[in-house]
This record gives structure tokens, C-alpha cells and sequence, in this order.
């Protein structure tokens, strides 16, 4: 689908420089250093926590060879006639027992994840066997037919394959997800140490906001940043103090912040950063921390405030990391996604960085591109390109709720239908 959107015209630059998205970035991490709070939890709860101690295994995996396969574990050199030599089955082996040492001239029933017997050197699938009953005492467990000459090692899991003894499994970082859970268990592990969840405080601005389910004045907004921003930090494992809406004033912002700093390893607001006559986060900032970064070179999104709060009563130089969030609730989650979330990962000692994008192609036109860097919300279609919400305004919270990802735009950059461009996926980001 081919849709041209619409654009506003370029805007004169803003008044004092502003900062590109990868700069700001990596101020945000350089500043912001791993809490360095440990906890130890039951393997199965560590699922989206991040490891903080290295696992090792202490066990090879498997711990020994076993079969692959259902079949017959024996000897190549006792296949003397090739295909169709018949052996007399000396053992049956199920998963979880140990078997005897493999006769000479004999083959063992063996069934998947069985340990092979001392002497197999190869397990024949049973599809390519032929079974004989017994036909006495002598002959507990029948004969077999190997119609297929296998070769050395065939259908053998070896031992430590997967994982040897001593190794390191999983590093210290690593956000865990199902499959490490599960790689977790195999070596054994019941409890993991991981990092403490960060602990951050939410507060939103403005008069004019007022909590879905209560009449709605003139004048007046329902407060989505207040939900949509609690619940993108508690995807990402944060604990989350909601200190609900802060009035327009000056002495209420520095209260909040003064509140927010304690026992708090971050505190997130949105609105208030613009600058406006009813905007006190600046102000409040000098006088209860300090502003280290203002205005990013993006949209939806310039209206962006790093610093951080003297935590009261707290030793000699301890802070609390802030980020203020724009107002506009696109901008608010699109500068979540860029900035938010690398610094809860780096608190957490995790992996930081902006989202990887992937080229895809564009089946869309945006001929008036802005000078600063474009994050526009576009949705995969069925031909493989990307389709774009036609009203990109930055308070059309429909447009993420459409879509499934950004297109990442460079200043300045005009897309034609058949452009790549780079994509991020919103649901790779999501918790």
C-alpha cells in the first residue's frame, strides 16, 4: 500500500544545540553505572532477570553417551554378513537405566536418551531393523535383523556435547529468557543470583490531567502516560513507585522530586519539560540535582531532561538517576524505547543499547522530512514492505496501537515508495 502522509514543513533549528540520539545515548550510559544489587531466586522465577554471577556447569550434558534414537546400540565389527546380519539381542535399555557392557556379537534394545552400553560403538534406528520374537528362555529378548550397515558414532549423543564440565553456560548480563531458563536447569541449577530489580519512581505533570473513570472537565485530558509508562517499566522488571499527577507548581515539583529520590534508583516523569511558563522541571531540577542533558534532535521526542536528585538525608553525594519524559504520549513511549530502556538494562548490568534495526523496503512516500532524525510509526504488511499511519502527530497514540514498529529516519531524509529503510520492531522491544 502506497500512502503519503502527512508532513509538516520543515521548522527553523531550535534556539542552543541539540543533541543527537546516539550522543545522548551514550552520555545517559556513561553516567549511569549498575546498581549492584543482588538477588538469589529460584531458576524457575528468574525468567526476564538479569544474571548477575556467571553460571558454570558442574556437569558434563549429557553426562554420558546415550542413544538419539529408538533402536539397537552394537558393535559395526559383529555386522560380519553387512545388511541383514541377525544378532541376538542380549539387554533391553530404557531411558534411565545403565546397562551392561555390550557382548560380543550381541545387540541391546535401546530407546531414546538411554545411556549406550561400554563396547556400542553406533545405534541403529529402529526403522531399519527387523525385530525377531523370542522363541524361548534362552532367548529372553529375541533377535534383530540390521538392514542398514550404520556408521561409527551414528545416532550416539556423546558425552559433555552440549556442555562441558567447567564451562561457562550463560554469562553474567544475560537477560533471561525461556530457552536460558532451560539451559539453567540442564547444568543443574536451581537458584541463580541476579540483579535486583530496579526500583523507579513515576510521576506525571500538568493540571490538566485527570485518572480515566472520573468525569472528564472542560479543559481536561485522561491521564494514559500515567498507565502506558507504569507498564512499560514493569515489562522491563522495575519495581515501580506511582506518585501520581504533580500540579503545575513550582514548590509541588520539587516535592515530588525530593520524594521520588529516596530509596529510588530512577525516577521517570512525563511532561513539564518543554518551555513553557507552566514547565518547573528545569527549575526544580537546578534546585534539587542538577540537569546534565536537555533537547534531543528527534522526533516525536525533543523535549527530553537527564540529570539527576540529591537524595534527602542520604550520604554525601548520593543521587537518584531522572529522566523527564515528553508530555506527548507518542513521544513519551518512543523516547522510553531509545532511552529508558538501556539505562534500566545498564542498571541491571545488562547489555545497553539503542534497538538493532533491519532494513526493510518502504511502501510509503515521506517527502518532507524534518532536520532532525525521524521515528516514524509504520506497520509490516503482507508483501513484506512497510505500511505508515497517515497522522503522524506526536499525540496520536493510535498510531502505536497500529502499528508494530518505528521506521528510523535520518535528518533530512526524504522515502519513496521502494526506499529502504531501517526498521525496529516494537514487538522485539516489548517485554
Amino acid at each position: 500500500m502506497t500512502e503519503i502522509a502527512s508532513a509538516p514543513a520543515p521548522r527553523p533549528p531550535a534556539r542552543g544545540p541539540l543533541i543527537s540520539a546516539d550522543d545522548a545515548l551514550a552520555r545517559l550510559l556513561a553516567a549511569v553505572v549498575p546498581s549492584g544489587r543482588i538477588e538469589n531466586v529460584a531458576t524457575p522465577e528468574a525468567w526476564g532477570r538479569v544474571l548477575a554471577q556467571d553460571v558454570v556447569s558442574d556437569v558434563h550434558v549429557p553426562p554420558e553417551d546415550n542413544s538419539a534414537m529408538d533402536g539397537y546400540a552394537l558393535r559395526i565389527a559383529d555386522l560380519v554378513n553387512g545388511a541383514g546380519t541377525l544378532l541376538p539381542v542380549s539387554q533391553r535399555i530404557a531411558a534411565g537405566q545403565v546397562g551392561r557392557p555390550l557382548a560380543a556379537g550381541t545387540a541391546a534394545r535401546i530407546f531414546t536418551g538411554a545411556q549406550v552400553p561400554l563396547g556400542a560403538d553406533a545405534v541403529v534406528m529402529q526403522e531399519v531393523c527387523e525385530a525377531i520374537a523370542s522363541t524361548g528362555a534362552d532367548d529372553a529378548f529375541g533377535s534383530v535383523r540390521v538392514n542398514e550397515v550404520p556408521a561409527p558414532g551414528m545416532a550416539i549423543r556423546r558425552q559433555g556435547e552440549d556442555v562441558r564440565r567447567g564451562h561457562v553456560v550463560l554469562k553474567a548480563g544475560h537477560r533471561m529468557d525461556a530457552a536460558a531458563i532451560g539451559l539453567a536447569a540442564t547444568v543443574g541449577m536451581a537458584r541463580l543470583h541476579v540483579a535486583a530489580c530496579p526500583r523507579v519512581a513515576l510521576f506525571s505533570t500538568g493540571d490538566e490531567l485527570v485518572m480515566p473513570g472520573e468525569p472528564l472537565p472542560p479543559g481536561a485530558i485522561y491521564n494514559s502516560n500515567r498507565f502506558m509508562l507504569g507498564a512499560l517499566l514493569r515489562g522491563q522488571g522495575c519495581v515501580v513507585t506511582d506518585l501520581g499527577n504533580v500540579p503545575d507548581r513550582l514548590d509541588a515539583t520539587r516535592a515530588a522530586l525530593r520524594e521520588a529520590a529516596a530509596g529510588n534508583d530512577l525516577i521517570i516523569s512525563s511532561g513539564g519539560v518543554s518551555v513553557g511558563e507552566e514547565d518547573h522541571l528545569k527549575p526544580a531540577l537546578a534546585a534539587e540535582g542538577r540537569l546534565d542533558l536537555w533537547s534531543i534532535a528527534i522526533k516525536p521526542g525533543k523535549p527530553l531532561a537527564f540529570g539527576a536528585v540529591r537524595r534527602p538525608g542520604g550520604e554525601q553525594g548520593a543521587e537518584t538517576w531522572f529522566i523527564g519524559l515528553p508530555g506527548n504520549p507518542v513521544s513519551s513511549h518512543v523516547t522510553f524505547t531509545l532511552f529508558v530502556r538501556p539505562v534500566i538494562a545498564r542498571l541491571q548490568g545488562a547489555q545497553a543499547q539503542m534497538p538493532l534495526p533491519i532494513r526493510m523496503r518502504a511502501d510509503f512516500a515521506w517527502p518532507r522530512p524534518d532536520r532532525r532524525r525521524e521515528f516514524l510509526r509504520v506497520r509490516r504488511n503482507a508483501d513484506g514492505g512497510l505500511d505508515l499511519y497517515a497522522n503522524q502527530g506526536s499525540g496520536v497514540l493510535t498510531s502505536l496501537a497500529w502499528g508494530d514498529g518505528l521506521a528510523d529516519i535520518e535528518p533530512g531524509q526524504a522515502v519513496q515508495p521502494g526506499d529502504m529503510v531501517r526498521y525496529l520492531s516494537l514487538a522485539e522491544l516489548a517485554p
